[in-house]
């Protein structure tokens, strides 16, 4: 089973909910695909090591070949090549590396070479967690293509808990195609709010099953609870806004680990998500 952890905006807690529901299960994987700034690590404080350089396809040009004719440039809708007087001139963080530049080209002057833009660690943590993290280098773009390698590295064997990052950009949708389940993490701010809306929206668009998790909850009124109900969206867990849980996390510990109490409540809601898969399945 995969179970992605997500979040219409940054800041709601989804990494707390990801590292503390992995270490609730036994033997989980955890995998961060918040590549442009995973966190988890910062809980689990493992050594990660260099499992795969990720690299992608960006085309060169042979200016001897190139007639100009400007096909390549029309061709591509992310304007990564541009024809000018002076020469073609490329532009390779632009590039989504489809190859279509070299199948128009009719002189057959353009080749592609490999560009390493991130890479993906791996680390057996003291928990018993095999984490895993994507991390997109410095001044890097495009995100998708470093998700997709981590979450084919991992496989489909066990529990995979997959930390999004927020929003609802191609990253996220990157991140939670082909889970079994996603978690939407708020808090009740009028913020949470719309930017809830906007992850429901998304995974109602990819017909993934859903429920909510509402974070530093007590700090704000009934609006979420309120939402959901309008809706009929299942929420799976509150998170009190509590002085000792805050401390922890301030501390970089996950609170599972000091508050055993809240290890059965992520196994509860485990059960919840594994019960709201099955009905889907049925249905």
């Amino acid at each position: 089973m995969k179970i992605a952890i997500a979040s219409g905006k940054g800041g709601t807690g989804k990494t707390t909910v990801a590292v503390n529901l992995a270490l609730s299960l036994n033997e989980a994987k955890l995998a961060d695909c918040d590549v442009e700034e995973p966190n988890c690590n910062i809980f689990l404080r493992s050594c990660l090591e260099n499992y795969q350089d990720v690299v992608i396809p960006v085309p060169e040009i042979d200016e001897t070949k190139c007639i100009q004719c400007g096909k390549c440039a029309q061709f591509c809708q992310y304007n990564a090549i541009a024809i000018l007087s002076s020469g073609p001139m490329l532009f390779p963080k632009l590039c989504h590396g489809c190859g279509g530049c070299i199948i128009v080209c009719p002189e057959d002057a353009i080749n592609e070479f490999r560009r390493t833009i991130g890479v993906v660690e791996r680390s057996k943590a003291d928990f018993d967690i095999d984490l895993w993290q994507g991390r997109l280098f410095t001044a890097e773009p495009m995100a998708s293509p470093v998700i997709k390698c981590l979450k084919g590295n991992i496989g489909g064997d066990g529990i995979t808990i997959i930390d999004s990052p927020p929003g609802t950009a191609c990253p996220v949708i990157a991140s939670i195609t082909d889970v079994d389940h996603c978690v939407l993490v708020t808090e009740p701010t009028p913020f949470g709010l719309n930017d809830l809306i906007l992850a429901v929206g998304l995974v109602r668009q990819l017909e993934i099953p859903f429920g909510i998790v509402i974070n530093r909850a007590g700090v704000g009124d009934e609006l979420i609870e309120n939402y959901c109900r309008s809706e009929k969206i299942p929420i799976l867990m509150k998170i009190p806004d509590e002085g000792q849980i805050a401390v922890l996390y301030s501390e970089g510990v996950p609170f599972v680990t000091q508050m055993p109490e809240w290890k059965e409540r992520f196994l509860l809601m485990f059960g919840d998500i594994c019960r709201q898969v099955s009905d889907s399945m049925e249905g």
